[in-house]
């Protein structure tokens, strides 16, 4: 590591790009993420908060194929972000470098990172900012998955004639009450799909249609956002947004797909159910499918309570 002194205090990026070796890698950096925080070893620290600082780089390997603007298939900010919520949660820590140690180390349990640059620092201990950088490595040897609490979310499944209902705010409302992730799935519009002759093109067609539904129930209430991929979906979950699942690329990017097709939206839903761990499935104004992984319930669309 170069002994420059002008690299003391520089920023985690600077440091990065001196130190780095002959190999190209890719960075992704979160800057001045602030969160109030109990920490400290000294009396005057216990029993309230402070203002903790963090700056982080993360070096990653360079992906070997096309990224294809596809967010889950690179090493997402919102880890760096969970890394530092994951440690943050476990238990009250007395000193900066153990937090530090915590959080690289949990970085570099990802895949594609190779190593981690982490500066913390307390913003309440005195006229300036106190605190401790490190940097740290993969050792090369192969990790077990990283280990984030799953969140089990409660899927509804709405028909046409649920997301017409006058009833859809109060059962969002209700759903809401319940503090539990909450995704909401729905099938194709009453309107017919074009159709066409080859199977994996009208499969394709289907699911926008579901899709072009989705947008339709988001339309209806600003609470529900339209969300495709893993990423956002574990995003939304972690932060109590409501999502709508358009489902086009989970299904067709899955490597043990679904056998139901996108007509037999119900069914869609309750394998989509059986992904993401759900606790339960609600259908509103449908009938229940015929099989599932997960608790079914049915509520017909003329009832307003849940």
């Amino acid at each position: 590591m170069t002994s420059d002194i002008h690299l003391a205090f520089a920023h985690p990026a600077e440091r990065s790009e001196a130190t780095a070796g002959a190999g190209p890698l890719d960075r992704i950096s979160l800057r001045d993420h602030v969160v109030e925080v109990e920490i400290g070893a000294v009396q005057a620290e216990r029993g309230r908060t402070q203002r903790v600082c963090f700056n982080i780089v993360v070096e990653v390997r360079p992906q070997s194929g096309p990224i294809d603007d596809d967010v889950d298939r690179i090493l997402s900010y919102d880890r760096v972000t969970e890394a530092i919520a994951y440690e943050l949660a476990a238990e009250r820590l007395n000193l900066l470098e153990t937090l530090a140690e915590r959080v690289a180390e949990r970085i570099l349990l990802e895949p594609q990172a190779v190593r981690s640059f982490v500066r913390i620092e307390k913003l309440d201990r005195g006229p300036g900012a106190l605190g401790v950088e490190i940097v740290r490595a993969q050792d090369g040897h192969p990790h077990a998955p990283v280990a984030y609490e799953v969140p089990h979310p409660r899927l509804v499944y709405l028909s046409n004639a649920a997301i017409a209902s006058p009833h859809l705010p109060g059962w969002i409302d209700q759903l809401q009450a319940r503090q539990r992730p909450l995704i909401l799935c729905v099938g194709a519009p009453d309107a017919a799909a074009p159709q066409t002759a080859h199977p994996l093109t009208q499969r394709r067609i289907d699911l926008l249609a579901i899709e072009q539904n989705a947008w339709v129930l988001a339309s209806r209430d600003a609470r529900c956002v339209v969300v495709s991929t893993r990423t956002e979906l574990d995003w939304a979950m972690r932060n109590g947004q409501i999502s709508v699942w358009a489902p086009s690329k989970i299904v067709l990017d899955a490597v043990d797909g679904p056998s139901a097709q996108p007509g037999d939206a119900v069914a869609l839903a309750a394998w989509f159910a059986a992904t993401f761990a759900a606790t339960e499935m609600l259908v509103i104004g449908a009938d229940l499918p015929a099989s599932s992984e997960v608790p079914l319930r049915a509520l017909p669309v003329g009832q307003a309570q849940l």
